[in-house]
């Protein structure tokens, strides 16, 4: 093979945390950095730090960074030789890598086929199924009407989980316990599916109740090389969106995580994936495991998996997308070493059903210490806008062993002070008063039926 060589300047299509962490580990192996911005986001702290900066739209994100021919004409005028999506806006977007590489731009992310493939659900479901992976009992592809879903249901036993089949983050996604009920949810799925992702198609799952969500983080390269870099447990979640993430699991024995992970390659290699991306499954007890969906992006919980690898993902991401093999094998990787927690710091009012919190920071203290690590772009009186995702942010714990993590969380988020929004710090510090969460045996729906009884301190 010829010879790998280093992009000279690699473009950040994205804002924010994700944003200036993908600028930092450029910044580390001597690349350039181009960061595109909206008006509202000009005096953020990725645009101060960056190489170079380009005003690409109004605030709104479809005039900014959902602005396909925007990004590749600042990517074209600056001289980027690649695109780093992050997560969220156009990270999963299959036309958008077709974009690219139709302009001799390197999508930092798989080939826009593994996108699309693995980006439609009910398609991912097939070829996970083609693959030997376990999956959740569902429809056989889309279904074309409600009468079809009450059919599937009715086979199948209630609870079931409508899904939007090109979705993400919980949108276009209903539970549905009754008969009567699935007409109105099926088109409320599909409703949501079409404004969210502009495809209204939709599948059902069995829904699999009092389970845990265990994601498996992998990386593969261009010579058919790939790697399990080990699981999360994302299980502490509302309405679908995680708030707290760790890894590894607590449950899990070495043997689940070897199986796990290779089912997880197994399906990467299915369709010749190539990048960093993330195999989710339901764990409903020892040995049964049930692949979801595949996320083609660097996740916003990675750095727990950094933690205890001590691989740094996006740099990973970026030496296998410029033609570098992977730098570790699953051997010289073994197993997890020490344990991490991810508390997602969103503006948002748990005492008012989470509801956000847009505003101007007026105070903002971050912990510090041993094994504490913060990821965020913001600063004292920056604004949290309303346009966009409330993640203000990422606040990782990490120890030896599972309880001094737990401890080392407890006393970062005693230290953090943020004022002038609010902010689902409460939150974390009351689940972490949680048994189920101490011995890490909650799941999926432990937050829904268990936090609604929660007060929190004036």
């Amino acid at each position: 093979m010829d010879t790998p060589k280093l992009f000279d300047k690699i473009l950040i299509a994205n804002r924010g945390e994700v944003a200036l962490r993908i600028l930092r580990s450029a910044r580390e192996l001597g690349i350039a950095t181009v960061v595109v911005y909206s008006q509202a986001d000009a005096g953020s702290l990725t645009v101060q730090l960056a190489d170079e900066a380009v005003c690409i739209g109004p605030a709104p994100s479809t005039q900014s960074y959902l602005a396909q021919g925007a990004i590749i004409a600042a990517a074209l005028g600056t001289g980027a030789q690649a695109i780093h999506p992050g997560y969220g806006f156009l990270a999963e977007n299959a036309e958008f890598a077709d974009l690219c590489a139709s302009e001799g731009i390197k999508f930092i992310g798989p080939s826009a086929s593994a996108i699309a493939t693995m980006g439609n659900k009910s398609a991912a479901r097939l070829a996970a199924v083609e693959a030997g992976v376990p999956v959740v009992p569902g429809s056989e592809g889309a279904l074309q009407s409600a009468e079809d879903a009450e059919r599937f249901a009715e086979s199948a036993g209630y609870p079931v989980l409508i899904k939007a089949s090109a979705g993400g983050g919980g949108k276009g996604m209903r539970e549905v316990r009754r008969p009567e009920d699935m007409a109105s949810q099926f088109a409320a799925a599909k409703a949501e599916a079409a404004a969210a992702f502009g495809d209204d198609t939709v599948y059902l799952e069995k829904l699999l109740e009092h389970a845990k969500h265990i994601e498996f983080q992998i990386i593969c390269d261009a010579y058919g090389n790939g790697v399990s870099l080990f699981e999360r447990d994302c299980s502490t979640q509302r309405r679908h969106q995680k708030l707290i993430e760790e890894a590894p699991s607590a449950v899990l024995t070495p043997a689940e995580r070897d199986e796990m992970g290779q089912a997880g390659l197994r399906l990467a290699a299915a369709v010749n994936y190539e990048g960093a991306g993330t195999v989710e499954f339901l764990y409903a007890g020892p040995g049964k495991y049930y692949f979801m969906e595949m996320n083609t992006r660097v996740q916003v919980e990675h750095p727990v998996t950094e933690a205890i690898c001590g691989l740094d993902i996006v740099a990973e991401q970026i030496r296998v997308a410029a033609g570098f093999p992977l730098s570790v094998t699953q051997e010289e990787l073994g197993q997890p070493s020490g344990h991490a927690f991810e508390f997602r710091i969103n503006a948002e009012d748990p005492r008012a059903d989470f509801r956000p919190s847009p505003g101007t920071i007026t105070r903002f203290v971050v912990p510090g210490g041993y094994g504490v690590r913060v990821d965020t772009a913001l600063t004292q009186g920056a604004q949290i806008p309303p346009y966009y995702d409330s993640m203000v942010a990422k606040l990782i714990a990490f120890g030896a062993t599972r309880e001094e993590a737990l401890c080392r969380g407890r006393r970062a988020l005693s230290e953090f002070i943020i004022e002038g929004v609010e902010t689902t710090i409460p939150f974390h510090k009351k689940m972490l008063e949680q048994q189920a969460f101490i011995d890490g045996t909650m799941t999926t729906d432990y937050v829904e039926h268990e936090a609604e009884k929660w007060s929190y301190d004036a």
